[in-house]
C-alpha cells in the first residue's frame, strides 16, 4: 500500500498514483480487444472503456 507523497509541498493521495498507472494498462487492454475483434461486440464503446478503467483500476489497488 502507497502512502501520501509530496509533489512540491503538496500532499498527493495514493489514487493518483493508481489512477495514473492505470491508464496504460487500459490503453494495453483496449488495443488487444480491438485487434481480437472482441470490441464489435459491444454496443456502447465509451461506457464499456469507462468501466474496463475502472476495473483495472480497482484491481491495481487491491492487489498492489
Amino acid at each position: 500500500m502507497l502512502t501520501e507523497f509530496n509533489l512540491f509541498g503538496v500532499f498527493m493521495a495514493p489514487i493518483v498514483v493508481y489512477a495514473i498507472a492505470a491508464l496504460p494498462v487500459t490503453m494495453l487492454l483496449r488495443s488487444l480487444l480491438w485487434w481480437s475483434g472482441i470490441m464489435k461486440w459491444f454496443w456502447h464503446l465509451a461506457l464499456f472503456e469507462v468501466a474496463l478503467y475502472t476495473c483495472v483500476l480497482c484491481l491495481m489497488i487491491l492487489y498492489i
